[in-house]
Protein backbone atom coordinates (compact mmCIF):
# COMPACT_ATOMS: atom_id res chain seq x y z
CA UNK A 1 0.00 0.00 0.00
CA UNK A 2 1.37 3.41 -0.99
CA UNK A 3 2.01 6.17 1.54
CA UNK A 4 -0.10 9.19 0.59
CA UNK A 5 1.65 12.55 0.94
CA UNK A 6 0.46 16.15 0.93
CA UNK A 7 3.18 18.74 0.28
CA UNK A 8 2.68 22.18 1.87
CA UNK A 9 5.15 24.88 0.81
CA UNK A 10 4.65 28.39 -0.51
CA UNK A 11 7.40 28.00 -3.12
CA UNK A 12 6.17 26.24 -6.25
CA UNK A 13 9.67 25.15 -7.27
CA UNK A 14 10.12 23.41 -3.88
CA UNK A 15 6.80 21.59 -4.24
CA UNK A 16 7.66 20.49 -7.76
CA UNK A 17 11.12 19.31 -6.71
CA UNK A 18 9.73 17.33 -3.79
CA UNK A 19 7.05 15.73 -5.92
CA UNK A 20 9.57 14.81 -8.62
CA UNK A 21 11.93 12.83 -6.43
CA UNK A 22 9.35 11.46 -3.98
CA UNK A 23 7.43 9.83 -6.80
CA UNK A 24 10.56 8.00 -7.93
CA UNK A 25 9.87 5.79 -4.90
CA UNK A 26 7.06 3.38 -5.78
CA UNK A 27 5.92 3.24 -2.14
CA UNK A 28 5.17 6.98 -2.08
CA UNK A 29 2.48 8.96 -3.87
CA UNK A 30 1.92 12.72 -3.71
CA UNK A 31 -1.83 13.31 -3.54
CA UNK A 32 -1.82 17.09 -3.33
CA UNK A 33 0.08 20.37 -3.00
CA UNK A 34 -0.74 23.39 -0.84
CA UNK A 35 0.75 26.88 -1.13
CA UNK A 36 -0.16 28.04 2.39
CA UNK A 37 -1.24 26.69 5.76
CA UNK A 38 -4.95 27.29 5.26
CA UNK A 39 -4.88 25.41 1.98
CA UNK A 40 -2.91 22.62 3.66
CA UNK A 41 -5.64 22.23 6.30
CA UNK A 42 -8.40 22.21 3.68
CA UNK A 43 -6.65 19.68 1.44
CA UNK A 44 -5.68 17.49 4.38
CA UNK A 45 -9.34 17.23 5.40
CA UNK A 46 -10.37 16.49 1.80
CA UNK A 47 -7.58 14.04 0.94
CA UNK A 48 -6.76 12.57 4.38
CA UNK A 49 -3.11 11.84 3.53
CA UNK A 50 -0.86 9.65 5.65
CA UNK A 51 1.82 12.34 5.83
CA UNK A 52 1.90 16.12 5.42
CA UNK A 53 5.30 17.61 4.61
CA UNK A 54 4.81 21.02 6.21
CA UNK A 55 6.84 24.13 5.52
CA UNK A 56 6.76 26.33 8.62
CA UNK A 57 6.90 29.85 7.17
CA UNK A 58 3.92 30.32 4.86
CA UNK A 59 1.35 33.05 4.18
CA UNK A 60 -2.32 33.11 5.27
CA UNK A 61 -1.70 30.50 7.99
CA UNK A 62 1.77 29.42 9.06
CA UNK A 63 2.87 25.81 9.24
CA UNK A 64 2.71 25.64 13.03
CA UNK A 65 -0.95 26.69 13.18
CA UNK A 66 -1.75 24.37 10.28
CA UNK A 67 0.02 21.48 12.02
CA UNK A 68 -1.98 22.03 15.21
CA UNK A 69 -5.27 22.07 13.30
CA UNK A 70 -4.47 18.97 11.25
CA UNK A 71 -3.29 16.98 14.27
CA UNK A 72 -6.43 17.95 16.18
CA UNK A 73 -8.85 17.19 13.35
CA UNK A 74 -7.01 14.28 11.70
CA UNK A 75 -5.17 12.28 14.38
CA UNK A 76 -4.26 9.54 11.88
CA UNK A 77 -2.37 12.01 9.68
CA UNK A 78 1.23 12.60 10.73
CA UNK A 79 2.99 15.91 10.06
CA UNK A 80 6.67 16.27 9.26
CA UNK A 81 7.87 19.83 9.59
CA UNK A 82 10.27 21.22 7.00
CA UNK A 83 12.79 23.87 7.97
CA UNK A 84 16.02 25.35 6.68
CA UNK A 85 17.68 25.62 10.10
CA UNK A 86 17.73 22.99 12.85
CA UNK A 87 17.85 25.56 15.65
CA UNK A 88 14.92 27.56 14.32
CA UNK A 89 12.46 28.19 17.16
CA UNK A 90 9.64 27.46 14.76
CA UNK A 91 10.73 23.79 14.81
CA UNK A 92 10.00 23.75 18.53
CA UNK A 93 6.62 25.28 17.82
CA UNK A 94 5.92 22.58 15.28
CA UNK A 95 6.72 19.84 17.80
CA UNK A 96 4.46 21.50 20.35
CA UNK A 97 1.75 21.62 17.69
CA UNK A 98 1.99 17.88 17.19
CA UNK A 99 4.54 17.24 14.43
CA UNK A 100 6.07 13.78 14.69
CA UNK A 101 9.42 15.20 13.66
CA UNK A 102 11.19 17.61 11.40
CA UNK A 103 13.44 17.57 8.38
CA UNK A 104 15.97 19.98 6.99
CA UNK A 105 15.33 21.15 3.46
CA UNK A 106 18.80 20.05 2.39
CA UNK A 107 18.03 16.44 3.37
CA UNK A 108 19.10 13.94 0.71
CA UNK A 109 16.22 12.44 -1.26
CA UNK A 110 16.87 8.90 -0.03
CA UNK A 111 16.99 10.08 3.60
CA UNK A 112 13.76 12.03 3.14
CA UNK A 113 11.98 8.97 1.74
CA UNK A 114 13.17 6.87 4.69
CA UNK A 115 12.01 9.53 7.15
CA UNK A 116 8.58 9.70 5.53
CA UNK A 117 8.18 5.92 5.71
CA UNK A 118 9.29 5.92 9.35
CA UNK A 119 6.81 8.68 10.21
CA UNK A 120 4.00 6.85 8.41
CA UNK A 121 4.78 3.82 10.57
CA UNK A 122 4.60 6.03 13.66
CA UNK A 123 8.31 6.04 14.33
CA UNK A 124 9.81 8.91 16.29
CA UNK A 125 13.34 9.75 15.25
CA UNK A 126 15.15 12.06 17.66
CA UNK A 127 18.91 12.45 17.56
CA UNK A 128 20.50 13.14 20.97
CA UNK A 129 21.26 16.70 19.85
CA UNK A 130 17.70 17.35 18.76
CA UNK A 131 16.25 15.78 21.90
CA UNK A 132 18.54 17.87 24.08
CA UNK A 133 17.51 21.10 22.32
CA UNK A 134 13.82 20.30 22.40
CA UNK A 135 13.92 19.29 26.05
CA UNK A 136 15.26 22.73 26.94
CA UNK A 137 12.21 24.46 25.57
CA UNK A 138 9.35 21.94 25.45
CA UNK A 139 7.87 21.77 28.91
CA UNK A 140 6.71 18.54 30.51
CA UNK A 141 2.95 17.91 30.56
CA UNK A 142 1.16 19.33 33.58
CA UNK A 143 -0.40 16.72 35.89
CA UNK A 144 -0.30 13.79 33.46
CA UNK A 145 -2.50 10.80 34.32
CA UNK A 146 -0.63 7.79 35.63
CA UNK A 147 0.18 5.20 32.99
CA UNK A 148 -0.44 1.49 33.43
CA UNK A 149 2.54 -0.86 33.45
CA UNK A 150 1.84 -1.95 29.87
CA UNK A 151 1.41 1.66 28.71
CA UNK A 152 4.77 2.44 30.29
CA UNK A 153 6.31 -0.44 28.36
CA UNK A 154 4.82 0.92 25.14
CA UNK A 155 6.03 4.46 25.88
CA UNK A 156 9.55 3.19 26.56
CA UNK A 157 9.66 1.45 23.17
CA UNK A 158 8.08 4.44 21.44
CA UNK A 159 10.74 6.72 22.89
CA UNK A 160 13.43 4.37 21.59
CA UNK A 161 12.14 5.05 18.09
CA UNK A 162 10.08 1.94 17.53
CA UNK A 163 7.14 2.04 15.13
CA UNK A 164 3.80 0.44 15.98
CA UNK A 165 4.71 -2.80 14.19
CA UNK A 166 7.96 -3.09 16.15
CA UNK A 167 6.21 -2.31 19.45
CA UNK A 168 3.62 -4.98 18.70
CA UNK A 169 6.33 -7.53 17.96
CA UNK A 170 8.32 -6.62 21.07
CA UNK A 171 5.31 -7.00 23.36
CA UNK A 172 3.60 -9.86 21.50
CA UNK A 173 0.47 -7.84 20.82
CA UNK A 174 -1.30 -6.87 17.61
CA UNK A 175 -0.33 -3.72 15.73
CA UNK A 176 -3.88 -2.42 16.23
CA UNK A 177 -3.56 -2.91 19.99
CA UNK A 178 -0.21 -1.10 19.97
CA UNK A 179 -1.85 1.82 18.19
CA UNK A 180 -4.61 1.95 20.82
CA UNK A 181 -2.01 1.99 23.60
CA UNK A 182 -0.18 4.85 21.91
CA UNK A 183 -3.42 6.82 21.57
CA UNK A 184 -4.21 6.27 25.25
CA UNK A 185 -0.70 7.37 26.24
CA UNK A 186 -0.99 10.63 24.29
CA UNK A 187 -4.38 11.29 25.90
CA UNK A 188 -3.16 10.57 29.42
CA UNK A 189 -0.04 12.70 29.02
CA UNK A 190 -2.01 15.50 27.41
CA UNK A 191 0.33 15.75 24.42
CA UNK A 192 -0.34 15.96 20.69
CA UNK A 193 2.34 13.73 19.21
CA UNK A 194 4.57 10.72 19.68
CA UNK A 195 7.52 13.10 19.62
CA UNK A 196 6.25 14.92 22.69
CA UNK A 197 5.58 11.61 24.42
CA UNK A 198 9.14 10.51 23.63
CA UNK A 199 10.50 13.76 25.05
CA UNK A 200 8.45 13.17 28.20
CA UNK A 201 9.93 9.67 28.53
CA UNK A 202 13.45 11.06 28.19
CA UNK A 203 12.79 13.97 30.55
CA UNK A 204 11.41 11.68 33.27
CA UNK A 205 14.27 9.21 32.94
CA UNK A 206 12.15 6.41 31.49
CA UNK A 207 14.70 6.12 28.70
CA UNK A 208 18.10 7.68 28.15
CA UNK A 209 18.68 10.03 25.20
CA UNK A 210 20.31 8.10 22.40
CA UNK A 211 20.09 7.07 18.76
CA UNK A 212 16.68 5.76 17.76
CA UNK A 213 16.37 2.23 16.53
CA UNK A 214 15.80 1.92 12.82
CA UNK A 215 12.48 0.89 11.36
CA UNK A 216 12.47 -2.41 9.57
Amino acid sequence: MSIRILIADDHKVVRQGLRRFLELDLELVVVGEAANGAEAVRLAKDLQPDIVLMDLLMPVMDGIAATATIRHDLPDTEVLALTSVLEDDSVVGAVRAGAIGYLLKDTEAEQLCRAIKAAAAGQVQLTPQAAARLMQVVSAPESPQELTERETDVLRLLARGQANKQIARSLSISEKTAKVYVSNILSKLGVQSRTQAALYAIRTGLVAPGPAEQAE
